[in-house]
């Protein structure tokens, strides 16, 4: 998006804030029409259609390797985990600077070992939940209503909210 897009944006969102302060019917039109949207919205669960309805996906599942390389990736790019291992793991070490190379990447390692291991445990159990969940008609209907529920009652609040 080209920079002087955001100032005309920015103006033009500032602008419609204005109308809408400035006249309550205005207000109250878009308002309910954001409610009539979210009303419509708890529709779909309930009918099992759209986006939002629960069912079993018809996709087959990634290749294990894909999978396996993603997360590679998202650890890699992830400045979060270099922060952590920066500023947790030197306290760790023995002091001597020929070392602390060795021990970072000694630590680095019992690091991801341990954190392998949880997440191995946690996708199978996930993966059991998962299946065991999208098989129970019963589960996916009481999915489809607590969805439907949620989006009624953001509709509800928002018919009560005042300008």
């Amino acid at each position: 998006m080209p920079l002087g897009i955001v100032p005309a944006l920015l103006a033009a969102a500032l602008g419609l804030a204005a109308v809408l302060h400035a006249s309550a019917l205005l207000f109250n039109v878009v308002k309910f029409a954001g409610v009539a949207y979210l009303l419509w919205m708890a529709c779909g669960p309930l009918r099992q259609t759209g986006t939002l309805a629960v069912k079993p996906a018809e996709v087959s599942p990634d290749p294990l390797a894909w999978v396996a390389w993603r997360g590679i990736m998202i650890n890699v790019l992830n400045p979060k985990l270099s922060i952590f291992f920066l500023a947790l793991l030197p306290p760790f070490l023995s002091g001597n600077p020929a070392t602390a190379a060795l021990e970072m990447a000694a630590l680095g390692g019992v690091f991801m070992a341990m954190t392998f291991a949880v997440f191995a445990v946690y996708g199978l159990f996930a993966t059991a939940f998962r299946n065991r969940l999208l098989s129970s008609a019963r589960a996916m209907a009481w999915l489809n209503r607590g969805f439907a529920a949620v989006f009624a009652t953001l509709a509800g609040r928002l018919a009560l909210e005042r300008a």
